[in-house]
């Protein structure tokens, strides 16, 4: 087990330009928020040593007692700022930001950290579930979701555990507080019939091919539409996803996949490919699916999601999400008998055990299915 840097010691992290960093807190300003200093090397155990050269060169007595005045929201904007938000994506950011500068620090944000209390807390959540969002209540009602509340619990008990490591509070006020139980949302799926009308529905409405490949694939929405014609091998049908597209800002923006098990290769239906060898001849862009404005620009996530609905309601399905058709391409494979690791590697999920948790019914019709099959063997040899 490595050994635990004592208190003062500073603190030693690889950076993702591959460089170590390390940090001492030397003071706390007027605000009672720390002042550091830092060093970089190319190795940890330079990067140590370095450190080491550095609190011995200030030679400062231990740095004083915080001052009590400092408001949350204060250190929440330092925190945020100077810990946080170089190392998060941009949509990750995005959402920090709505969760402290909308949220958190207008309700919180003139309380001193030393006199925040958990009761404080609870009765801010308690708010937010009555009556804390602050766009489309006439479509979604008054107060947030519980997963959104949770949200906003694990960005505030991270900035205040970080309050408790920096000595400026001695214990997390968020660490008792009873939070809204997890529920995940609703999964909808299409079934056989509903998939054969929507298809034919989609060749009306001119996106086919799309959902054609999402139904035979599971890819995110942004990861389909981040697709070009080099990532796909017509002789031996992989298709290379390596990219997303989403809005930050106002923008669209092209990124890498969230995580390492976004990156990954799948390989098309023979029948798909055919498809896909046909409708490449009439596109004249780099991109799978160019935007119909913009030739060399990747269609928009939300003129997808507008698409899909206009499609299901002219194939008269039921309405739902362009993510449950990841769930009609995971629960179709698995019910026809595709090995639940490989529907768990195709739609991009980081391991079986969350594919098996997603699909609990889907997987208990394959265990009833092989329970029967080892009954009749059973039979035959007792």
């Amino acid at each position: 087990m490595a050994k635990r840097r004592k208190h003062g010691d500073g603190s030693v992290r690889l950076r993702k330009d591959g460089r170590w960093e390390g940090r001492v807190v030397i003071g706390y300003d007027e605000k009672g928020l720390p002042k550091t200093k830092n060093v970089l090397a190319k190795t940890k155990t330079e990067c140590v040593a370095m450190l080491k050269a550095l609190r011995e060169s200030l030679e400062t007595p231990a740095p004083e007692a915080p001052k009590p005045s400092i408001s949350l929201g204060d250190w929440l904007d330092h925190w945020y700022q100077d810990h946080k938000k170089a190392n998060l994506r941009p949509n990750t950011q995005m959402s920090y930001e709505r969760r402290i500068y909308q949220h958190i620090i207008p309700a919180l944000g003139n309380i001193h950290l030393d006199k925040l209390t958990t009761g404080d807390i609870q009765q801010f959540y308690t708010h937010l579930r009555q009556n804390g969002r602050l766009l489309r209540t006439e479509l979604y009602g008054e107060g947030l979701s519980d997963q959104t509340i949770r949200g906003i619990h694990t960005t505030l008990h991270a900035a205040l555990d970080k309050a408790v490591e920096e000595k400026l509070i001695f214990r997390n006020p968020a660490d008792s507080c009873k939070l809204p139980p997890v529920k995940g949302r609703e999964m909808k799926v299409l079934t056989p019939e509903e998939i054969q009308r929507l298809l034919i529905q989609a060749r009306e409405d001119g996106c086919y091919e799309l959902l054609l490949l999402e139904l035979a694939t599971g890819l995110r929405r942004g990861e389909i539409l981040a697709l070009q014609w080099g990532d796909l091998n017509f002789r031996t049908g992989a298709l290379r996803v390596e990219r997303q597209v989403h809005r930050v800002k106002g923008e669209l923006v092209v990124s890498p996949p969230k995580t390492k098990a976004g990156n990954r290769t799948v390989l098309l239906p023979a029948p798909v490919l055919k498809v896909l060898k046909a409708y490449q001849k009439t596109v004249h862009s780099r991109w799978m699916f160019p935007s119909p404005v913009k030739e060399d620009s990747p269609m928009d996530p939300a003129a997808v999601r507008k698409r899909l609905q206009t499609v299901l309601e002219r194939a008269e399905c039921k309405r739902l999400r362009f993510h449950d058709l990841r769930h009609t391409f995971a629960t179709t494979a698995l019910q026809n008998g595709v090995h639940v690791r490989t529907v768990s590697s195709m739609p991009g999920h980081y391991d079986t055990g969350f594919t098996l948790r997603t699909y609990p019914h889907t997987a208990k019709q394959k265990q009833d299915e092989a329970a029967q099959t080892m009954g009749a063997f059973m039979e035959q040899v007792m």
